[in-house]
Protein backbone atom coordinates (compact mmCIF):
# COMPACT_ATOMS: atom_id res chain seq x y z
CA UNK A 1 0.00 0.00 0.00
CA UNK A 2 1.31 3.42 -0.94
CA UNK A 3 1.94 5.75 2.03
CA UNK A 4 -0.32 8.74 2.54
CA UNK A 5 1.32 11.86 1.20
CA UNK A 6 1.09 15.47 2.22
CA UNK A 7 0.57 18.34 -0.18
CA UNK A 8 3.84 20.25 -0.45
CA UNK A 9 2.92 22.89 -3.02
CA UNK A 10 0.46 25.70 -2.29
CA UNK A 11 -0.57 25.65 -5.96
CA UNK A 12 -1.73 22.06 -5.53
CA UNK A 13 -3.70 23.01 -2.41
CA UNK A 14 -5.40 25.83 -4.30
CA UNK A 15 -6.17 23.62 -7.29
CA UNK A 16 -7.82 20.99 -5.07
CA UNK A 17 -9.75 23.69 -3.21
CA UNK A 18 -11.11 25.09 -6.47
CA UNK A 19 -12.24 21.67 -7.70
CA UNK A 20 -13.94 20.92 -4.39
CA UNK A 21 -15.58 24.33 -4.17
CA UNK A 22 -17.04 23.85 -7.64
CA UNK A 23 -18.09 20.19 -7.21
CA UNK A 24 -18.63 19.52 -3.52
CA UNK A 25 -19.04 22.36 -1.02
CA UNK A 26 -19.17 19.91 1.91
CA UNK A 27 -15.85 18.40 0.82
CA UNK A 28 -14.44 21.88 0.29
CA UNK A 29 -15.38 22.98 3.80
CA UNK A 30 -13.95 19.82 5.33
CA UNK A 31 -10.73 20.18 3.30
CA UNK A 32 -10.24 23.83 4.28
CA UNK A 33 -10.96 23.14 7.95
CA UNK A 34 -8.64 20.13 7.92
CA UNK A 35 -5.63 21.82 6.34
CA UNK A 36 -6.04 24.87 8.56
CA UNK A 37 -6.54 23.08 11.88
CA UNK A 38 -4.49 19.89 11.77
CA UNK A 39 -7.40 17.98 13.28
CA UNK A 40 -7.59 14.24 12.89
CA UNK A 41 -10.38 13.09 10.59
CA UNK A 42 -12.25 11.59 13.56
CA UNK A 43 -12.40 15.04 15.16
CA UNK A 44 -13.45 16.75 11.94
CA UNK A 45 -16.23 14.23 11.49
CA UNK A 46 -17.50 14.67 15.03
CA UNK A 47 -17.90 18.46 14.71
CA UNK A 48 -21.43 19.72 15.16
CA UNK A 49 -23.05 22.92 13.97
CA UNK A 50 -22.77 24.39 17.49
CA UNK A 51 -19.04 23.60 17.60
CA UNK A 52 -18.40 26.05 14.76
CA UNK A 53 -21.27 28.57 14.79
CA UNK A 54 -24.00 30.15 16.87
CA UNK A 55 -27.72 29.52 16.27
CA UNK A 56 -27.84 32.24 13.59
CA UNK A 57 -24.99 30.64 11.62
CA UNK A 58 -22.35 33.19 12.66
CA UNK A 59 -19.07 31.27 12.73
CA UNK A 60 -17.15 31.29 16.00
CA UNK A 61 -13.66 32.79 16.13
CA UNK A 62 -12.47 29.73 18.05
CA UNK A 63 -13.33 26.05 18.16
CA UNK A 64 -13.10 23.99 21.30
CA UNK A 65 -13.42 20.22 21.34
CA UNK A 66 -12.26 17.11 23.09
CA UNK A 67 -9.93 15.05 20.91
CA UNK A 68 -11.28 11.59 20.34
CA UNK A 69 -7.89 9.86 20.28
CA UNK A 70 -6.19 11.58 23.22
CA UNK A 71 -9.16 12.83 25.27
CA UNK A 72 -7.40 16.20 25.55
CA UNK A 73 -9.21 19.47 25.09
CA UNK A 74 -8.22 21.33 21.95
CA UNK A 75 -8.97 25.04 21.64
CA UNK A 76 -7.86 26.87 18.51
CA UNK A 77 -8.77 29.93 16.44
CA UNK A 78 -10.24 29.67 12.96
CA UNK A 79 -8.39 31.56 10.26
CA UNK A 80 -10.37 33.68 7.81
CA UNK A 81 -10.23 31.01 5.05
CA UNK A 82 -11.73 28.42 7.40
CA UNK A 83 -14.40 30.81 8.68
CA UNK A 84 -15.39 31.74 5.14
CA UNK A 85 -15.58 28.07 4.06
CA UNK A 86 -17.82 27.24 7.03
CA UNK A 87 -20.00 30.30 6.38
CA UNK A 88 -20.47 29.31 2.72
CA UNK A 89 -21.25 25.73 3.69
CA UNK A 90 -23.80 26.71 6.36
CA UNK A 91 -25.51 29.10 3.94
CA UNK A 92 -26.52 26.18 1.72
CA UNK A 93 -27.54 24.01 4.70
CA UNK A 94 -30.09 26.14 6.57
CA UNK A 95 -31.78 22.99 7.93
CA UNK A 96 -28.90 22.21 10.30
CA UNK A 97 -29.76 22.45 13.98
CA UNK A 98 -27.19 23.20 16.72
CA UNK A 99 -26.84 19.48 17.51
CA UNK A 100 -26.54 18.48 13.82
CA UNK A 101 -23.36 16.79 12.68
CA UNK A 102 -21.59 19.34 10.48
CA UNK A 103 -20.38 16.84 7.88
CA UNK A 104 -23.38 14.54 7.94
CA UNK A 105 -24.05 11.68 5.61
CA UNK A 106 -26.76 12.52 3.11
CA UNK A 107 -27.95 8.91 3.23
CA UNK A 108 -27.72 8.31 6.97
CA UNK A 109 -29.27 11.48 8.37
CA UNK A 110 -27.49 13.03 11.34
CA UNK A 111 -24.58 10.60 11.22
CA UNK A 112 -21.12 11.63 10.03
CA UNK A 113 -19.79 10.83 6.61
CA UNK A 114 -17.33 7.95 6.58
CA UNK A 115 -13.63 8.60 6.23
CA UNK A 116 -13.60 6.21 3.26
CA UNK A 117 -16.16 8.33 1.43
CA UNK A 118 -14.20 11.49 2.22
CA UNK A 119 -11.06 9.81 0.92
CA UNK A 120 -12.86 9.08 -2.34
CA UNK A 121 -13.93 12.72 -2.62
CA UNK A 122 -10.38 13.95 -1.96
CA UNK A 123 -8.81 11.50 -4.42
CA UNK A 124 -11.28 12.51 -7.12
CA UNK A 125 -10.66 16.21 -6.52
CA UNK A 126 -6.89 15.74 -6.61
CA UNK A 127 -7.12 13.79 -9.84
CA UNK A 128 -9.37 16.40 -11.45
CA UNK A 129 -7.01 19.15 -10.25
CA UNK A 130 -4.05 17.37 -11.84
CA UNK A 131 -2.37 16.63 -8.51
CA UNK A 132 -0.79 13.23 -9.09
CA UNK A 133 -0.22 11.77 -5.63
CA UNK A 134 -1.79 9.39 -3.11
CA UNK A 135 -4.16 11.55 -1.10
CA UNK A 136 -6.30 10.35 1.78
CA UNK A 137 -8.02 11.90 4.78
CA UNK A 138 -4.78 11.94 6.77
CA UNK A 139 -3.26 14.14 4.05
CA UNK A 140 -5.09 17.11 5.60
CA UNK A 141 -3.38 16.83 8.98
CA UNK A 142 0.04 16.13 7.48
CA UNK A 143 -0.34 19.05 5.09
CA UNK A 144 -1.15 21.37 8.00
CA UNK A 145 2.04 20.34 9.81
CA UNK A 146 4.25 20.55 6.74
CA UNK A 147 2.91 23.93 5.61
CA UNK A 148 3.40 25.30 9.13
CA UNK A 149 7.01 24.06 9.04
CA UNK A 150 7.55 25.47 5.56
CA UNK A 151 6.27 28.88 6.70
CA UNK A 152 8.92 28.97 9.44
CA UNK A 153 7.10 27.62 12.50
CA UNK A 154 9.46 25.90 14.93
CA UNK A 155 9.18 22.11 14.91
CA UNK A 156 8.52 21.96 18.67
CA UNK A 157 5.49 24.24 18.24
CA UNK A 158 4.19 22.02 15.45
CA UNK A 159 4.79 19.03 17.74
CA UNK A 160 2.58 20.67 20.34
CA UNK A 161 -0.15 21.57 17.81
CA UNK A 162 -0.26 17.96 16.59
CA UNK A 163 0.04 16.50 20.13
CA UNK A 164 3.11 14.44 19.23
CA UNK A 165 5.33 13.12 22.00
CA UNK A 166 8.69 14.09 20.45
CA UNK A 167 10.01 16.47 17.80
CA UNK A 168 11.46 13.42 16.02
CA UNK A 169 7.94 12.04 15.55
CA UNK A 170 6.84 15.35 14.09
CA UNK A 171 9.78 15.60 11.67
CA UNK A 172 9.07 12.09 10.43
CA UNK A 173 5.32 12.67 10.33
CA UNK A 174 5.43 15.80 8.19
CA UNK A 175 7.90 14.30 5.74
CA UNK A 176 10.86 16.62 6.09
CA UNK A 177 13.32 15.33 3.54
CA UNK A 178 17.07 14.89 3.86
CA UNK A 179 17.47 17.48 1.11
CA UNK A 180 15.59 20.04 3.21
CA UNK A 181 17.82 19.29 6.18
CA UNK A 182 20.96 19.45 4.02
CA UNK A 183 19.93 22.86 2.72
CA UNK A 184 20.19 24.22 6.26
CA UNK A 185 23.90 23.33 6.26
CA UNK A 186 24.43 24.62 2.76
CA UNK A 187 22.54 27.90 3.09
CA UNK A 188 23.35 29.03 6.62
CA UNK A 189 26.79 30.42 5.65
CA UNK A 190 27.70 31.99 9.00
Amino acid sequence: MEPVRLIREREDIEAIKQVLKHNNLRGYCLFVLGINSGLRISNLLSLTFQDVADECGIVWDRVQLRERKTGKTKDFPLCENAKLAVTEYLAVHPHLRPSSILFHSQRKGNRPMTSGYIGTILKGAAKEAGVDMHIATHTLRKTFGYQAYKSGVDITRIQRLLNHTTPYNTVSYIGITQEELDNIYLNLEL
